[in-house]
C-alpha cells in the first residue's frame, strides 16, 4: 500500500468513526429526547444535578458536542435557564472522557459484537428497533476506532508522519494541534481516541498526547458556538461560557504542564496516564467553576447578556445549591 492509499484509508476510517458518533447520538436522542426535554427544567434547577445529567448523558451519547449543542438549543427555546445550562456543559466535559477510558483499556474490540446485536435488534418492531439502531452505531464507533488503528500502522514508518507528531512535543503546539483538529472535525472523541491509539502503538509519547487531548476540550466547544450564532443572546452566552470554561482551564494548566504530565505518568502505563490526565483536567475545571458559580454566573451575565431578553436573565427562581 502506498502512502497516499494509507492516508485515504485512514481518513475513510475517521469519517466512519464520525458517522458512527453522529448516528449513535441521533438514535439515543430519538429514543429519549421528548422525555428528556420535559424533565430537564426541573432537574437542572440545581447546578450539581445539571452537572450529573450532562456527565451521564455525554458518557452515554459519546459526544460532548451533541450534549452542549442540545443544552444551548434548549436555552434558546426557553426550556432550561442559563444557569441550568452551565451545569450541563461542565458535566459534558467530564462525560466525554468515557471514550478515552474505553480506548485506553483496549476495549475497542467490542465493536463487532454490538454491531451484530444492534442489527438483530433493529429487525424487531417498535421501540426495540430504535434501541437496536443505537446499539448498532455504538458498535460502529469502536469498530471504526479499530480500523483507524490498523490503517495508521503503515504510516508510522514515513518521516513526514513522524515529524508531524514530533511537533506536539512542545505543550503549546500540542494544545493548538488538539484544538484545531477537533474544531475542524467537530469531535473531541476522535482526537482523544487517535491520540491514545498512537500512544499505545508507541508512535506518540504520552507527554505529547496529554496537551493534545486538553486542547481538544477547547476545540470541542466550536460546535455549540457555531450552532448558537443564529440563536438568542442568552443561548449564545451559554455556548461562549462553555468555551471560556475550557479555555481558562487550559490557561491555568499550561504553566504547570510538565509537572502535571510527569505526575500523571508516575506508576501508570502511558495510555492510561493520558486518560487520567483527561479526566483530572475536566474534573478539576468542573469542580472549580461549580464551586464558584454563585459569583461566576453574575459576571458572565454582566459581560455576555448585552441586549438579551431580561426574562431569560432572571435566575432568581433557580436554587444556587
Amino acid at each position: 500500500m502506498t502512502a497516499f492509499q494509507g492516508i485515504i484509508a485512514a481518513i475513510a476510517a475517521i469519517v466512519l468513526f464520525l458517522h458512527g458518533l453522529q448516528g449513535f447520538s441521533r438514535e439515543v436522542q430519538a429514543v429519549g429526547g421528548a422525555a428528556l426535554q420535559s424533565w430537564l427544567p426541573r432537574a437542572t434547577e440545581s447546578r450539581w444535578r445539571g452537572f450529573l445529567i450532562g456527565m451521564a448523558a455525554t458518557a452515554v451519547v459519546q459526544s460532548s458536542s451533541a450534549i452542549t449543542s442540545l443544552a444551548v438549543s434548549l436555552v434558546d427555546a426557553g426550556v432550561i435557564s442559563f444557569r441550568g445550562s452551565l451545569g450541563i456543559v461542565l458535566g459534558a466535559n467530564v462525560g466525554t472522557t468515557a471514550t478515552a477510558w474505553l480506548v485506553s483499556f483496549k476495549l475497542t474490540g467490542i465493536g463487532p459484537f454490538f454491531i451484530v446485536i444492534g442489527a438483530l435488534l433493529s429487525a424487531l418492531p417498535l421501540r426495540v428497533n430504535a434501541i437496536g439502531k443505537a446499539v448498532f452505531y455504538f458498535g460502529l464507533v469502536f469498530f471504526a476506532l479499530d480500523l483507524i488503528s490498523t490503517e495508521l500502522k503503515p504510516l508510522q514508518a514515513h518521516p513526514w508522519f513522524q515529524s508531524g507528531l514530533a511537533m506536539a512535543t512542545t505543550p503549546v503546539i500540542g494544545l493548538l494541534m488538539g484544538m484545531v483538529f477537533t474544531a475542524v472535525i467537530q469531535s473531541s472523541s476522535v482526537t482523544t481516541g487517535l491520540a491514545i491509539l498512537l500512544v499505545q502503538q508507541g508512535v506518540l509519547p504520552a507527554e505529547s498526547a496529554i496537551p493534545i487531548v486538553l486542547g481538544a476540550n477547547v476545540g470541542s466547544t466550536s460546535t455549540a458556538l457555531v450552532a448558537s450564532i443564529s440563536m438568542q443572546p442568552v443561548a449564545r452566552a451559554s455556548a461562549i461560557s462553555n468555551f471560556l470554561f475550557n479555555a481558562i482551564g487550559v490557561l491555568l494548566f499550561l504553566p504547570f504542564m510538565d509537572q502535571f504530565t510527569q505526575q500523571m505518568l508516575a506508576t501508570r502505563e502511558p495510555a492510561i496516564a493520558v486518560a487520567w490526565a483527561h479526566l483530572t483536567f475536566n474534573l478539576t475545571i468542573a469542580a472549580l467553576f461549580l464551586a464558584t458559580l454563585g459569583w461566576v454566573e453574575p459576571l458572565l451575565c454582566a459581560w455576555l447578556f448585552v441586549g438579551a431578553d431580561r426574562r431569560q436573565l432572571d435566575t432568581s427562581n433557580v436554587r444556587s445549591s
